[in-house]
């Protein structure tokens, strides 16, 4: 018997993998350090009891749309929800990329941009951001209007590098690519940590999609919800590519619960944004390159720039951070999330103790 064989263009990719390791603090996922707000999980589990579970979900997740429509100034008509962002990534990138098609991205960045980007067969472009991780909007420019992209990802405030683009960047790269005929995907997966607002730029005939999730802010990792925000003409076309009733009811009814909780959500923000502060702070102090962070992570350099050796004493410290020390453009470099204050403390010790 002759197995199937993956297609060509496939056959070499990795896929995105996180190593998981069994420690007491686990700080390389970029999730939120704690759980949902107390009450949250028992409205969740009222709203499940109203849930009719013979029926197919509804569709168009009207009543979660119009939610998360109201949270952001925008009818429900500009709101696309999907399985966390990267299906929403995936949907825009199976409706405007493909075959024949380019899409660009500033590295480093999200892996996952460019990554499905090639599941779909598109070409893919990338431009080395510069010395400070910033995107050089002349560059930038320059590369859209000869190359012409279907789509481009700008991350902000960006992973891995939790730097926020100056707004005047975004404008700049936002107006090549309407010059194009191309689409900009402002990825705000941590904007909630960040001063500036995607949003502020969407317009009806911008060519604009502003990608959210519930995963950092909200504390809803394991739900696996995300949203964009765009024209109506835009998500029209989004719903002709979706899969139907590929959001369940169950995570529409989460969705909007957690909407009642903003007051706490915003409190959660304001002291991870404290913690990076001290993070920051503490890092700097003992001689590590801390690159300044917008986002619920902080992006550094030990001392000694032994990246692997660093990483592993923290590990053999129960101390779990993201290695990204043999990652293009971030050699030596690790990648802390935020935590609890507790965690955090346990991760400056440890540091501390490991590059002695």
């Amino acid at each position: 018997m002759t197995r199937p064989t993956i297609r060509n263009d496939l056959a070499a990719l990795e896929g995105y993998h996180s190593p998981q390791v069994d420690v007491d603090v686990r700080l390389n996922t970029n999730e939120a350090p704690g759980p949902p707000p107390v009450g949250f999980s028992e409205a969740v589990a009222v709203a499940a009891k109203g849930i009719a579970w013979h029926r197919y979900p509804d569709r168009g997740a009207t009543d979660l749309r119009t939610a998360i429509g109201k949270l952001h100034g925008v009818g429900p008509e500009q709101v696309f929800c999907a399985n966390g962002s990267n299906e929403v990534l995936q949907t825009v990138l199976l409706t405007f990329a493909g075959p024949g098609r380019t899409v660009l991205t500033f590295e480093p960045t999200y892996a996952l941009h460019g990554h499905i980007a090639r599941l779909t067969g598109a070409r893919t472009i990338e431009i080395d951001r510069d010395e400070k991780f910033f995107v050089d909007p002349a560059v930038a420019v320059e590369t859209i209007l000869a190359e012409r992209p279907a789509v481009t990802f700008l991350c902000s405030p960006n992973n891995p590098t939790g730097i926020v683009e100056p707004t005047d960047t975004i404008t700049a790269v936002l107006a090549a690519v309407a010059e194009v005929g191309g689409l900009l995907v402002l990825d705000e997966a941590y904007g909630q940590f960040s001063p500036f607002a995607g949003e502020s730029l969407l317009g009806d005939e911008t060519p604009l999609v502003v990608s959210r999730t519930y995963s950092k802010t909200w504390a809803m990792a394991g739900a696996r919800l995300g949203y964009l925000l765009a024209p109506s003409w835009l998500i029209d076309d989004l719903e002709k590519v979706v899969l139907p009733y590929h959001l369940d009811a169950m995570k529409q009814a989460a969705g909007l619960v957690a909407l009642d909780f903003l007051d706490e959500m915003e409190e959660r923000v304001s002291s991870i944004v404290e913690e990076r502060g001290r993070i920051e702070a503490e890092l700097n102090d003992m001689g590590a390159t801390v690159w300044p962070s917008g986002a619920n992570f902080i992006l550094f350099q030990p001392p000694q720039a032994n990246g692997d050796e660093i990483w592993q004493r923290l590990v053999d410290a129960s101390v779990l951070v993201r290695n990204t020390s043999g990652w293009d453009h971030l050699s030596g470099c690790l990648r802390v999330t935020v935590g609890t204050p507790e965690d955090n403390t346990r991760f400056l010790t440890a540091f501390r103790e490991a590059i002695a």
